[in-house]
């Protein structure tokens, strides 16, 4: 397939809804590891935000398809490949994540928006956008600072949560934007995709 990094990008941001049911899935993943904190454990948190990261690419799929999107990208996108290889990053950056959690349970979430912010970093290559830089910094700042400051484990996931749902509704409302007719920046197809 032979395509620009901008036709690649819109093939993905037409696919994935910009990615925006993703970011969703992961707030009501956060959301739940939140309520979970707040009256469980946040041993069980943990617990549940792993179980819930699990399950964001399915949540995110479904959400895809009820705003319309294919959840789908055109075979042979080469920015398809960068998506495959940061879950692979994050996934094996969970076992130093929940070292630090058996530590201090807040350690864990604040890993967490360190490394899922790192990883919304390489969004904004993927769908070229620059809410990916915004979101990326603020999870990575937020995991930052709430972690230098000890803060309790409610707190550190209930942001990560909010930070998310923001992002979520941004990421809607820009994806609506770039759809929109007599749009300039409206998608076009990949070459070579039917």
């Amino acid at each position: 397939m032979e395509s620009t990094v901008t036709e690649a990008q819109h093939d993905l941001r037409r696919g994935y809804y910009s990615g925006a049911p993703g970011i969703l899935a992961s707030a009501l993943a956060w959301s739940v590891a939140a309520g979970t904190a707040a009256f469980g454990s946040p041993q069980q948190a943990i617990w549940a935000l792993l179980i819930g990261g699990a399950l964001i690419h399915p949540v995110g799929v479904v959400l895809c398809r009820l705003f319309g999107a294919p959840a789908t990208h055109t075979k042979g996108n080469p920015l398809g490949q960068l998506a495959g290889a940061s879950t692979f990053w994050l996934i094996l950056c969970l076992p130093l994540a929940y070292a630090l959690g058996l530590q201090n349970p807040a350690w864990f979430f604040a890993a967490m928006l360190l490394v899922i912010g790192g990883r919304y970093l390489v969004f904004a290559t993927l769908y070229g956008m620059r809410l990916y830089w915004a979101l990326g910094l603020a999870l990575a700042g937020a995991g930052f600072a709430l972690g230098a400051l000890s803060v309790p484990a409610l707190a550190v996931v209930a942001a990560g949560a909010a930070i998310e749902l923001v992002f979520a509704v941004v990421g809607i409302v820009q994806h609506r934007h770039w759809v929109r007719p007599n749009n300039s920046s409206k998608p076009t197809p990949l070459r070579g995709a039917a």
